[in-house]
């Protein structure tokens, strides 16, 4: 006589099979709502749903893009500058002494450690700019790039951090060489006048710098 299967001697197959052939348990479970499940995911298993969506095609291919496309567009200047200023204003003068003097690759003056740091600080947001350029958001990539120059204009002129002593003619520099990428990637004039006349309202100290020498004063 067969006798039945107590549920923990079941095999969890739930477990072991691909997670779209069985959610049964999502739309019988009171305790873990849909969206508690989606905030859970890491960003990788985020990243990798929105990959799973897109590769069905249709509305849905759809839907995912144009959603894409919203979060791009969801932010303004003066945020894109506050986060610029915070990250400038974050770093520590120690790291500057910890980067300078000799090492296998030879000497590190301080000046030189605070160009590195500064610039690496930059680089998501400049590469942030690139990508608006690589999608064809020509109108953001602008606006992201004004953001940016703000953000550091404002750190040169604000910031009470002792690296700012050590990076006095960093910052325009940096500026300049976004600017410059940005004018190569852009060649229309009204973008360039827009940009131009954003600088002078904005960034009044820095006009001569970035419209006449292209970031060297």
């Amino acid at each position: 006589m067969s006798h039945p299967v107590a549920p923990a001697d079941r095999p969890a197959m739930w477990l072991i099979g691909p997670l779209s052939t069985d959610v049964g348990w999502l739309r019988h479970s009171n305790r873990l709502a849909m969206d508690k499940v989606i905030s859970k995911l890491t960003p990788q298993q985020a990243l990798e749903v929105v990959i799973r969506l897109s590769d069905k095609g249709g509305a849905i291919r759809d839907a995912v893009l144009a959603e894409a496309g919203n979060v791009l567009s969801e932010f303004d200047l003066d945020q894109i500058a506050d986060e610029v200023f915070f990250v400038l204003d974050s770093v520590d003068v120690q790291d500057c002494w910890n980067r300078a003097g000799k090492s296998r690759d030879g000497y590190t003056s301080p000046d030189e450690a605070a160009v590195e740091l500064f610039e690496e600080q930059l680089e998501p947001f400049f590469d942030q700019a690139g990508r608006y350029h690589e999608l064809g958001m020509t109108k953001e990539e602008a606006t992201y790039c004004r953001g940016v120059i703000l953000g550091i204009y404002r750190y040169e002129h604000e910031s009470k951090a002792e690296f700012r002593e050590w990076s006095v003619d960093i910052p325009v520099e940096c500026a300049g060489n976004l600017l410059t990428r940005w004018r190569e990637r852009n060649q229309n004039s009204a973008s360039n006048a827009a940009m131009d006349a954003f600088i002078r309202d904005r960034c009044p100290n820095w006009v001569r710098c970035l419209l006449r020498t292209g970031g060297r004063c």
